[in-house]
């Protein structure tokens, strides 16, 4: 069984027992979320659900980490002016392990 959801205005295809990062999620490290928006789940038996009727379904998780990401170097320059800016972003992400899909 499979699920496919929405989070951080992503999409992302999870099964129970996965490991997802997504962008920071509100809570703590080994506490119980509910995942965004379900799209589809797709079960055993190979029916697909869609539509209203995988937005009834339910994707549970626990919070393994909350951490930032890489940094993301961004450089801006502008020829012959002699204009050069360097800074660094690092996007703050949670790491979640699936524990089980509702449908």
């Amino acid at each position: 069984m499979y699920a496919v959801i929405e989070t951080g205005g992503k999409q992302h295809r999870v099964a129970p027992g996965d490991v997802l990062t997504v962008e920071k999620l509100a809570g703590e490290t080994g506490s119980e979320v509910e995942l965004g928006r379900v799209l589809a789940v797709v079960q055993d038996s190979g029916e697909m659900l869609l539509g209203t009727a995988a937005a009834a379904a339910k994707v549970k998780g626990t919070i393994v980490n909350q951490d930032r990401e890489q940094k993301v170097l961004v450089f801006k320059f502008k020829r012959k002016k002699q204009y050069k800016r360097t800074i660094g972003h690092r996007q703050w992400s949670t790491e979640v392990k699936i524990s089980e899909i509702v449908a």
